[in-house]
């Protein structure tokens, strides 16, 4: 009776696998809102935490640093904390995705989102 719709079975398979992903992919998405990492500079007298989504929240500085002959020191550590933080961010956010990605059995290289 279905014998001509072999490959029908495979896209329902398929279908069901995509709205698995597409629901993980939003969970995940979620999650990152809410993941922290913290970047530091200056030994950690500079200290900034951001989102996983690389979304800045807060800045920590340690009052040793308050020179004002070494502004300038004090402006690189604080822009240098923030691209680690945001560096640290967009890491966190990649090891996810693949984690998400090698659950579904997708291929290592695929890039999501799309």
């Amino acid at each position: 009776m279905f014998k001509g719709l072999g490959g029908l079975g495979d896209m329902a398979g398929m279908m069901k696998k995509a709205q698995e992903m597409q629901t993980r992919m939003a969970e995940m998405q979620e999650s990152l809102e809410t993941m922290t990492v913290v970047g530091e500079s200056g030994a950690g007298l500079v200290k900034a935490t951001a989102t996983a989504k690389g979304v800045l929240t807060a800045l920590e500085i340690d009052p040793t640093i308050f020179n004002p002959d070494e502004k300038e020191v004090v402006e690189d550590l604080i822009l240098a904390a923030i691209k680690d933080a945001q560096a640290k961010a967009q890491d966190r956010s990649q090891r996810e995705m693949q984690e998400l990605t090698d659950s579904l059995g997708l291929p290592k290289d695929m890039n999501l989102p799309f």
